[in-house]
């Protein structure tokens, strides 16, 4: 924990600057900030990191920064995070890791327990509909947004078009599950990089140029970072400590709740969710939505749609919405425990289960970045299932849609087809005006998230008590 890296000041030539000591005591002040701060989802956190390391501490090099992302955009997992959890441990090793990717995910989790506890208590309130109406319209206009942000990016050519395309069938028409269409966008992406490198290539983040070198850039061509070279043995050091650390508590929960308890389904399927969470949270959302409300019944459609809503006003990684799935799992099934109490546990359970792979991930690639980061299958998978995570999006818009702007959604079945199909007599015309509203602040005049969630939440709640 005393170990310091030295850094040159940014403001003069390299080799020429007086040594400054960037203590772990700055860097952890500086992964408390980013965690406090971290609103706007991967896109916001990913900036706010580039400033505050990049630009103003210079900690780390424009390029270096740019390839660090590249590689966790291959990982399952919130990228934000795991860059976080790299530049940590470029900077003060697996110490420095560690306390990056804890204080980034802390604030929000806290920020989302209370707003789960909040959100059981305050149903008892009619004025809360309205409000929750209005906040599922600015949600579904934020999902709008990200199929057109991330299909402007994925979706360069024709084969792309189609692997989103159909991704999109396989889950809407045919219940595909995610696991299955992220595998097989992945297989797809890894053959055709070597068949037509070109046109599967990966839409990640690049440099307009070298960039500005930063400390961490100095230190390895001085030869002063040791730790940046994989050593022996290496993997087995890293799968031994991180799997138990992982999987042990799952594995205790099975054997003494048995595998039907909700604690156990928790562990399971969250577990299984942290292996397939390439795109972001809301790829993986449409799998969790179609799991944990049809599937294991943890909470309604509407309450699915409620969790996004507060996981969208909170800072941290997105995908602490999961926190909010297993919250009122266990809140609805509490067994002999109070419902707080039960909701409390299963809330701690999802964040471990969710990311501590996180950390298994990068300490154990983080010695291979340079390598990894230029191999083209492994490109041209990312390429594929960012194109197939479009087509993923999408159908989670649309389920959305079903869910928030009409009041009864009957299934349709025929063959393989698998429908959820809205009755149209059921429309919520408050609902459909609010969503509509919501589109037109964020795509026509680019109002902000979190504006359009206050300015939604606020009239929904004014219109409901109108009407």
């Amino acid at each position: 924990m005393t170990q310091q890296v030295q850094a040159a000041a940014p403001d003069l030539p390299s080799g020429a600057a007086e040594a400054k000591p960037v203590t772990f005591g700055e860097a952890t002040r500086l992964w408390f900030k980013i965690g406090c701060l971290g609103f706007g989802g991967p896109a916001g956190q990913i900036a706010l990191m580039h400033r505050l390391v990049v630009d103003e501490k210079r900690w780390v090099g424009e390029e270096r920064f740019l390839h660090a992302l590249n590689y966790c955009m291959l990982l399952p997992g919130p990228e934000a995070q795991q860059l976080a959890i790299y530049l940590g441990w470029l900077l003060h090793r697996t110490a420095g890791g560690l306390m990056a990717g804890i204080l980034f995910v802390v604030p929000g989790a806290l920020v989302m327990f209370g707003l789960s506890l909040a959100y059981v208590w305050s149903r008892q309130f009619d004025i809360s509909a309205g409000i929750f109406l209005g906040l599922k319209a600015a949600v579904l206009a934020i999902v709008v947004e990200a199929v057109l942000r991330i299909g402007k990016r994925a979706l360069k050519n024709g084969w792309m078009v189609a692997i989103a395309a159909a991704a999109f069938a396989g889950i809407f028409l045919f219940q595909v599950p995610f696991p299955v269409i992220v595998l097989g966008a992945g297989a797809i992406g890894a053959a055709g990089a070597v068949w037509r490198p070109d046109t599967f290539s990966a839409a990640g983040h690049r440099a307009a140029g070298a960039g500005p070198a930063g400390l961490i850039d100095r230190l390895i061509e001085r030869g002063e970072a040791p730790h940046l070279q994989p050593r022996r043995g290496h993997v087995l050091r890293t799968l031994a400590i991180w799997l138990p650390l992982w999987l042990a508590p799952v594995a205790v929960l099975l054997l003494v709740l048995g595998p039907d308890h909700v604690f156990s389904e928790i562990a399971l399927f969250f577990s299984q969710m942290a292996i397939v969470t390439f795109g972001g949270a809301y790829a993986v959302l449409a799998y969790v939505a179609q799991e944990a409300v049809q599937g294991y019944g943890w909470l309604r459609p509407g309450e699915m749609l409620d969790g996004l809503a507060l996981a969208e006003t909170t800072p941290g990684p997105l995908i602490l919405v999961l926190q909010f799935v297993g919250f009122l799992g266990a809140y609805h099934a509490p067994g002999a425990l109070a419902p707080w109490l039960a909701g409390l546990f299963a809330s701690l359970l999802t964040l471990w289960v969710t990311f501590a792979p996180c950390f298994l991930w990068i300490f154990l690639g983080a010695p291979y970045v340079e390598r990894v980061r230029s191999v083209p299958t492994l490109n041209g998978a990312l390429a594929a299932i960012t194109a197939a995570v479009v087509g993923v999006i999408m159908n989670l818009a649309l389920w959305f849609a079903l869910h928030s702007i009409f009041d009864e959604v009957r299934p349709w079945e025929m063959g393989p087809l698998s429908l959820s199909l809205p009755v149209g007599a059921s429309i919520d015309w408050l609902a459909l005006a609010l969503t509509a509203a919501a589109l037109v602040a964020m795509l026509r005049f680019k109002t902000g998230m979190i504006v359009t969630l206050a300015g939604a939440a606020l009239l929904g709640g004014l219109l409901h008590a109108l009407r």
